[in-house]
C-alpha cells in the first residue's frame, strides 16, 4: 500500500476497469466523479473520498477505505472501497425496475409472417384510399 495514488491507477487496482487506459478514458469523459466533481486522471486519491463509478447499467457510489497501486485479486480489491447505503438501495431499485420491464416485454420483436404482411399491406392500401 502506498501513500499517494492517481485516481486512474486506484480505479484499476480496485478492479473497476480492466486497464488503466479504460479508467483514464472514463475519467476524461466525465463518467467518474470524485467527491461530487469531475476531476483529472492525475487526482490523488485520499481515504474517505466518495467516488461515483459507472458499472454496466448502474452507477456505483463508493467510499475509499484504503489506497493501493497494485492490482490484486477481487477479494483484496473489494477491501479498498465500500459501497454507500444509498448506492446499494438505488442499484437494487433500478435492477427491480429493469426486471419488471423485461417481464412485460417477454416476446422479442420479430418479423411478421406472410399472413401478417398481407394484413399490413391491406391496411396500408385502405389508408391510401381515404
Amino acid at each position: 500500500m502506498s501513500d499517494s495514488v492517481r485516481l486512474d491507477k486506484w480505479l484499476w487496482a480496485a478492479r473497476f476497469f480492466k486497464t488503466r487506459a479504460l479508467a483514464k478514458k472514463a475519467i476524461e469523459g466525465g463518467k467518474v466523479h470524485y467527491d461530487g466533481a469531475r476531476v483529472k486522471t492525475s487526482k490523488t486519491v485520499e481515504t474517505g473520498a466518495v467516488i461515483r463509478v459507472p458499472q454496466g447499467w448502474d452507477i456505483l457510489e463508493v467510499e475509499v477505505m484504503a489506497i493501493s497501486d497494485q492490482r490484486r485479486g477481487a477479494p483484496e480489491a473489494r477491501k479498498l472501497y465500500q459501497e454507500t447505503a444509498e448506492s446499494v438501495e438505488r442499484r437494487e431499485r433500478e435492477a427491480e425496475a429493469r426486471r419488471l420491464t423485461n417481464e412485460v416485454m417477454q416476446h422479442p420483436l420479430k418479423r411478421p409472417d406472410k399472413k401478417q404482411r398481407r394484413d399490413i399491406q391491406r391496411f396500408q392500401r385502405q389508408q391510401g384510399d381515404e
